[in-house]
C-alpha cells in the first residue's frame, strides 16, 4: 500500500512496535540519508528528521487512534493494522492542531475525531491555507478533517472497561491533549515533551508551560510516550516521568536565556539516561533560543 512521493516510498520506513499490552506505536523517521521528497517541505523538517510516532489503544473490536500521522497513507497503514487485528470501531484523538499530527484523517473520515476546542478553533482558521499547502508549505492536506467532537478542560473515554482520560494543557502550543491511562499509569503526551527537548512556539507563554508541566507530573505516571522521541525506547514501553521533569529543567534555561551549548544545558540528563542526545535537536534549541531573544527584544 506505499505510495510515491518524490521518488521515495512514503512508507518504507514507517514500523510497529507494541510498548504496552493492547497499545501500539506506528512510527517513522530518524532514517539517516531518508526523505519524503526532494524539496524542503514540513514532512521531513518537522516530523521525519526528529522521528514520529501515533499511537492506538485496543480492546477488543474497539480503538482509540492518537495522531493520525503525516499523511493519508501513513493514516491508510494505521487503520489497516487495526483492521488486521479485528478492530472495527474507531475513534481519533488529536493531540494538537500541528500538520504532523493531523495530516492523515482523512483516512479516518467516517470515525469520530476527538480533540479540544483550541485545536478546533485552529484548524477552522487554518484550513483554507492548509488545504493550499500554503501554512507550513508542501504538502497541502486537502481535505482537511475537521473534529467533530470537541470538549475543554477534561473527557473521559471509555475503551473496554478501561478510563482513558484527555486532559488539555499548554505546552508546546496551547492546545495540546494528552491522554492518560490512570489503571496503568501511562501518559501519551504528543508533543508537550520531546526527546531530546521542546519545541516552543510561545515563550511568552513559559510560566503556562511550567504549570502544566507541574500538572502532568502530578498524575505520576510510570511512563510516558511522547510522539517525537527515540524509537527503540519508544518500543521498550516508552520514558520515565523524568523526561517531565526534564522538559521543564530546559524551559527554565531558556528563561534565562542560558548560553550554554545544548548539550550542556541538558547535561545531566543525558548522563542519567533521561534523555538521548540527537543532533537534529540542535536546530530546534536554536530556533527555541531565537524566539526567547525576539521576545526579549519586544
Amino acid at each position: 500500500m506505499a505510495q510515491v512521493f518524490g521518488g521515495i516510498s512514503m512508507l518504507s520506513h514507517l514500523r510497529i512496535s507494541e510498548p504496552h499490552p493492547g497499545l501500539l506505536a506506528f512510527y517513522d523517521g530518524r532514517v539517516a540519508g531518508h526523505r519524503f521528497a526532494d524539496t524542503p517541505n514540513w514532512v521531513d523538517d518537522g516530523a521525519l528528521s526528529l522521528g514520529i510516532a501515533s499511537y492506538a489503544l485496543i480492546a477488543g473490536a474497539q480503538a482509540i487512534v492518537y495522531d493520525s500521522h503525516v499523511s493519508v497513507p501513513h493514516g491508510r497503514f494505521i487503520r489497516q493494522a487495526l483492521a488486521d487485528r479485528g478492530v472495527t470501531e474507531i475513534r481519533v484523538v488529536l493531540s494538537h492542531w500541528h500538520l504532523d499530527h493531523v495530516a492523515g484523517t482523512e483516512a479516518f473520515a467516517d470515525c469520530p475525531v476527538i480533540a479540544n476546542a483550541r485545536t478546533l478553533a485552529h484548524l477552522t482558521a487554518r484550513q483554507a491555507a492548509i488545504e493550499a499547502g500554503t501554512d507550513h508549505g508542501l504538502p497541502a492536506i486537502k481535505p482537511l478533517i475537521l473534529p467533530d467532537l470537541v470538549f475543554e478542560g477534561r473527557m473521559t473515554l471509555d475503551l473496554g472497561g478501561e478510563r482513558v482520560e484527555l486532559i488539555e494543557a499548554n505546552i508546546h502550543s496551547d492546545d495540546a491533549t494528552v491522554l492518560w491511562l490512570p489503571e496503568r499509569r501511562i501518559l501519551l503526551a504528543g508533543d508537550t515533551v520531546e526527546d531530546c527537548v521542546t519545541y516552543v512556539g510561545a515563550p511568552e507563554d513559559f510560566d503556562i508551560h511550567l504549570a502544566d508541566l507541574a500538572r502532568l507530573q502530578a498524575l505520576d505516571a510510570e511512563w510516558v510516550l511522547p510522539n517525537h522521541g527515540a524509537a527503540e525506547v519508544i518500543a521498550a514501553g516508552g520514558y520515565g516521568p523524568g523526561l517531565l521533569a526534564a522538559t521543564a529543567d530546559y524551559i527554565r534555561h531558556l528563561q534565562a536565556d542560558d548560553p550554554r551549548p545544548l548539550a550542556d544545558i541538558i547535561a545531566p540528563w543525558l548522563k542519567d539516561r533521561t534523555l538521548r542526545y540527537f543532533e537534529p535537536y540542535e536546530a530546534v534549541h536554536s530556533q527555541n533560543r531565537a524566539r526567547v531573544q525576539a521576545l526579549r527584544q519586544g
